[in-house]
């Protein structure tokens, strides 16, 4: 059976954790790490993928500096998303030909919203795919009340962007927990107008801690990605297998991945 490491990194900077994660893919390719599943949350900040059109971000780039709201354009599928408190974001570092049956792309991203509508499912919130669309919403009802976004709209409630690389994949998965959703009005998300965006907390009336709903997410990685959970306490763990490779020296937050990982850089070709 198939092996994931996890590692919860609580809150990270954006270009950070981007960093990390071209380093881990780079490793990964040489078979130096195993697959690793990184769980984390971000300070607020926008993302523009490959196919992001600039006119959805819908304020101007002094109005979001001015709340503290980073941008980054980047090389994963996909078009405009917000990451920010409350959110739990999941960057799988896999490879695809690790696992038996191999792996296509498409296969890859529909385990990935069966990770995210299993979830769901565990809250009772009912989730469905939408055709032609990547990501996971909620099924449409008759009867909503007034703190949600009203009856018959499917809302989303999980974001879905990858990048594959000779095999490796980056980026990945966003489940609005207890995210304040009103930071999405800054954006038309995901390039869709007129689909609402919806939490856990919004969809359920009850405010999760994030440290709740991780082990289900990872649980379900399991079952899905039929591998086991291997959970590390820190970078350390991960990199302590690593030749030739210093682990970082002991700190509270993940702020700064060693140098020699930062180093090793990225092999750029994209799948949407």
């Amino acid at each position: 059976m198939n092996s994931i490491a996890v590692l919860h990194l609580g809150v990270v900077d954006y270009g950070t954790a981007l960093h990390l994660q071209e380093t881990l893919v780079e490793l990964r390719k040489q078979a130096r790490v195993p697959n690793v599943l990184l769980l984390l949350e971000h300070p607020p900040v926008i993302t523009l993928g490959r196919n992001a059109k600039p006119s959805n971000i819908v304020v101007s780039r002094e109005f979001l500096a001015s709340k503290g709201v980073e941008v980054f354009e980047i090389n994963r599928g996909g078009d405009v998303t917000f990451h920010g408190p409350g959110q739990l974001v999941a960057y799988p570092i896999f490879d695809l030909r690790s696992f038996s049956p191999k792996l296509g792309a498409v296969d890859y991203v529909r385990k990935l919203e069966e990770v995210l509508m299993r979830t769901c499912a565990q809250y009772r919130i009912e989730t469905q795919r939408i055709r032609g669309m990547t990501g996971v919403w909620t099924v449409a009802d008759t009867v909503a009340s007034e703190a949600r976004v009203g009856p018959d709209a499917e809302r989303k409630i999980a974001a879905i962007g990858v990048h594959i690389s000779g095999g490796v994949t980056s980026h990945g998965l966003a489940l609005n927990v207890t995210t304040d959703l009103e930071y999405f009005k800054l954006i038309v998300p995901c390039g869709i107008s007129g689909k609402p965006v919806t939490s856990i907390q919004l969809e359920t009336g009850t405010r999760l801690p994030i440290e709740e709903v991780l082990p289900l997410v990872t649980r379900n990685f399991g079952f899905v990605f039929d591998s086991q959970i291997l959970w590390l306490e820190s970078l350390d763990g991960l990199l302590a297998s690593v030749p030739g490779v210093a682990a970082p020296a002991p700190q509270d937050t993940p702020a700064k991945t060693p140098e020699e990982l930062r180093r090793l850089h990225r092999q750029d070709t994209h799948f949407a």
